[in-house]
């Protein structure tokens, strides 16, 4: 589902305070310094001069609207679409390359690009944010020089949330890195005093009233643009904490595996690996496509609880997330038309449980129709406006089928 999303977060917005006209140079002169301080920092040496150049922010969005044309093919963004609108997680009618492109314009100060290994920095940037925008921006350059940021993210393959988490490692250090090098300015560091990292962490996700087209986004697009710098940033400094300089290279060269790991660095730490339950079947499969598949996280089951169940119940229950898949068809006559087959694994059967009836709200809240054929313990059927949906409790794994064409539709066991 962050097909888009981890194409266009390579470009490295930063979401910074809105920018004012200074009318003066940029601070390109500063970058042998900033370069030079990271370097330090990181302990990884500059290989080359990053290039650089000067755009302005129409410029910024003709970049990416040409970025999406060149790196995501019509098929997969309209997948990828698709995919967001049976979760639950967008309206119907949501255009997802449009508002993603005028979310990174909107709040974009700089961006590193990848494919040109150039950095670009707005006109319109205050010197102050310039120089914020560029250490982060270097962070990127100097970071790809060594590990390449293409290839590293190309690696989470059909990881949709390994995806996330390696984003989460590239903008996470970038933040840090921006910050540490603006506390160290001041004579602070945050490797002395971590709660500098939270509250840089806490302004960096207060962005609600600075910009409109963020705040009118769809739930699921403010958080997932926000966590890669602000989870990213407390992950990144939970491991320089424990390895001090080494921290920096490691989470390149083994890469966290799950947006769980982000969210709590001590599963990293430990090695722990997401679990991949298996899907459930339905009989008129044959009539349909596999249209996209991958992963869903923690962080994806923490905002669709957080849409449909809400604040408390959300906190409580997707922590106990320990994996998640699912596969979209479509029928191969009728194009729209899909069916969703979704599974999740917890904790422990408790927590399955309690997560298989928070399960019924998302399935309500997200569709006009909503009636019930099945309640029983362990089994929860019905009709939905895109067709029928089964949900099935077995243990600690959740399974559903959503937009069947009749009742009962299941084939077999889950497998």
């Amino acid at each position: 589902m962050k097909r888009l999303l981890s194409t266009l977060l390579l470009l490295a917005w930063v979401a910074v305070a809105p920018a004012h006209q200074s009318g003066g140079e940029p601070v390109f002169r500063e970058i042998d310094a900033i370069l030079a301080e990271l370097s330090k920092i990181t302990g990884l040496e500059p290989q080359k001069p990053v290039l650089r150049d000067v755009i302005g922010r129409d410029q910024v969005k003709r970049f990416l609207e040409d970025r999406i044309k060149e790196e995501v093919k019509p098929e997969e963004l309209r997948a990828e679409e698709l995919t967001l609108r049976k979760f639950g997680f967008v309206p119907a009618d949501f255009d997802l390359a449009k508002t993603t492109v005028e979310l990174l314009t909107e709040q974009a100060a700089a961006f590193y690009d990848f494919r040109k290994k150039r950095l670009y920095l707005l006109d319109s940037s205050s010197s102050s944010m310039q120089e914020v925008a560029l250490a982060h921006e270097l962070a990127h350059a100097l970071a790809d020089q060594h590990f390449n940021l293409a290839r590293f993210i190309e690696r989470a393959g059909k990881s949709d949330d390994g995806a996330m988490a390696r984003l989460a490692v590239m903008e996470g250090q970038a933040t840090w890195l921006m910050s540490e090098y603006m506390a160290r300015k001041i004579g602070m560091s945050l490797t002395k005093s971590p709660a500098i990292a939270q509250l840089m962490s806490q302004q960096t996700a207060a962005v609600t009233g600075q910009f409109p087209v963020f705040d009118s986004a769809p739930l699921y697009l403010r958080e997932t643009l926000l966590f890669p710098y602000t989870q990213g940033m407390l992950f990144q400094q939970t491991l320089v904490e424990k390895d001090g300089q080494a921290a920096f290279a490691r989470v390149f060269r083994r890469p966290p595996e799950s947006t769980r790991q982000i969210l709590h660095p001590e599963t990293y730490l430990a090695g722990e690996k997401p679990a991949s339950p298996g899907l459930p079947e339905f009989r008129e499969r044959s009539a349909y496509r596999v249209l996209a598949e991958g992963s869903i996280g923690e962080l994806d089951h923490s905002i669709l609880l957080r849409q449909y169940a809400g604040q408390e119940e959300a906190g409580a229950v997707a922590p106990l997330w320990r994996g998640g898949q699912y596969r979209l068809w479509e029928h191969r006559k009728q194009k729209g038309k899909t069916v969703l087959a979704y599974s999740s694994e917890w904790m422990d059967d408790g927590a399955a449980r309690e997560f298989f009836r928070l399960y019924r709200l998302v399935l309500k809240g997200k569709s006009p129709l909503f009636e019930l054929l099945l309640d029983q313990e362990g089994r929860l059927a019905g009709r939905a406006s895109d067709g029928y949906f089964e949900v099935r409790l077995n243990g600690a794994t959740v399974t559903s089928l959503e937009g069947m064409d009749a009742p009962g539709g299941t084939a077999g066991p889950v497998r």
